[in-house]
């Protein structure tokens, strides 16, 4: 249920998002210098420094840590029990960085400032969108705005890896958020993405599931000077190849048709028709979004290699060399559906699979108010900005909040050309001073919109 327009809008310019949005490129600029990179994580300190802006501003928190030094952070602004609470979430840990291929001044702890842009790793993954929801949920309190449901600020240790943090919050402490929605990582604002001069935002309503395998090839050792037929890595190179040949035939999820009559109906014209219709979709446009890896991965349950173990002496043929399998699984398949195609596909009774992990696609439905408030503030009246439903080749923790029935929203309020999107992970990582001011302003618009009596 969304609030009435007079009250929201009352919210919506009861603050000077100028200045309150360089009070949050400050805050994010600190919490990049806080080392929490994964491994080892040490996520404490990430939970410790937000945990000082709340305690300063008396908003209730607690941090509890499934291992030594793995803190996630739970903090709460009661509201009226007129709904279950809206759960902003957001992870500690970043990737590692190679410091050195940084630009001098501007590494990946650097926080730096420069050319209006914010420098350092978690910037844009993901820092950044934690950086505003913890600004959110002070604005929200200085304000003193009544609401109907509680929020929830919930920052978690270890997405980078195995999700421990979510998972051990989801299963120990959920009845401090019970929350009904979410908003986390996910989708984004891309320039350009089908149309020229045309931002789209895509807000992620669906993941694929996980199906991490090790695929293991077993054989007779012997020398490396002497050739001999089915050796154990032959049969892992065939078993590969056979993996990397296979040609399953593309899967629409129902939100890129949704995501594309929004694109249409903006682009107008010829563009539009066609994208606005789905079986000329498929036909005419199709094509274009398959070349792009991004989308691509979207409709396919996909098998990548990740790395390799079983080397010996460069000399010694080892009886047995694995490869570790990276699987992806759409909403229409279930991790051990894709385990039995992988071994359809090898057909090698000398070749064996261990299942690392696996969780099930999920989704939840963008025909929602919560869905409505962050499409309507990321396009915000601006002129040839979309915002749409749409399903992440990823996954992240609000897969697990999915699991006990909430509805989780993957949308990060900042917009990014093609090159930008290469600092996800990559070295340089930086998000705008413009993003920053705007992606607060939307958050805590579209937080209002759902919350505010």
């Amino acid at each position: 249920v969304a609030a009435s327009p007079a009250a929201a809008a009352r919210w919506h310019g009861a603050v000077d998002w100028d200045k309150a949005g360089d009070e949050a490129v400050e805050v994010l600029r600190q919490y990049l210098r806080v080392d929490t990179t994964n491994p080892p994580g040490n996520e404490t300190r990430g939970a410790e420094f937000m945990g000082k802006i709340l305690e300063r501003e008396g908003i209730p928190f607690e941090i509890v840590e499934y291992a030594p030094g793995r803190g996630n952070l739970i903090a709460r602004l009661d509201g009226g029990d007129q709904e279950r609470p809206l759960c902003l979430l957001s992870h500690i840990d970043v990737v590692t960085a190679e410091a050195e291929k940084w630009p001098p001044g501007k590494g990946p702890l650097s926080g730096a400032l420069e050319d209006g842009y914010v420098w350092g790793r978690g910037a844009l993954d993901m820092k950044g969108l934690g950086a505003l929801e913890l600004m959110t949920m002070v604005w929200l309190k200085r304000l003193q705005v009544p609401l109907r449901r509680s929020i929830i600020l919930l920052a978690v240790a270890a997405e980078e890896s195995d999700s421990g943090g979510v998972q051990f919050v989801v299963d120990k402490h959920w009845g401090k958020i019970g929350c009904s929605h979410s908003v986390n990582e996910g989708g984004l604002g891309i320039r350009d993405l089908i149309v020229p001069g045309q931002t789209v935002y895509t807000i992620s309503v669906a993941e694929k599931g996980t199906l991490w395998l090790k695929m293991t090839a077993h054989g007779e050792a012997g020398h490396g000077s002497t050739p001999a037929p089915n050796r154990a890595p032959d049969r892992l190179l065939a078993a590969i190849a056979k993996l990397k040949a296979r040609k399953p035939d593309p899967v629409v999820h129902p939100s890129m048709y949704e995501l594309a009559a929004r694109i249409g109906h903006d682009a107008g014209g010829l563009t539009g028709f066609v994208l606005a219709r789905p079986p000329l979709f498929r036909a005419l446009a199709l094509g274009q979004l398959l070349e792009n890896p991004a989308a691509s991965a979207t409709m396919f349950d996909t098998v990548n290699v990740t790395g390799f173990s079983g080397m010996k002496e460069p000399n010694v043929i080892p009886s047995e060399v694995s490869a570790t399998l990276d699987c992806r699984v759409l909403p229409t398949t279930s991790p051990f559906e894709l385990l039995s195609q992988v071994k359809d596909v090898v057909d090698d009774d000398q070749v064996t699979f261990e299942v690392l992990d696996a969780h099930e696609a999920n989704e939840s439905p963008w025909e929602d108010p919560f869905f409505a408030a962050l499409a309507k503030h990321a396009v915000d009246g601006r002129p040839h900005v979309v915002a749409g439903p749409a399903l992440s080749p990823g996954y992240t923790d609000s897969l697990f909040l999915r699991k006990k029935g909430v509805h989780a929203y993957g949308f990060v309020p900042f917009e990014l050309d093609k090159k930008e999107l290469l600092y996800f992970h990559g070295r340089d990582e930086r998000v705008s001073v413009a993003n920053v001011k705007r992606g607060l302003r939307s958050l805590f618009r579209a937080v209002v919109d759902v919350s505010a009596r």
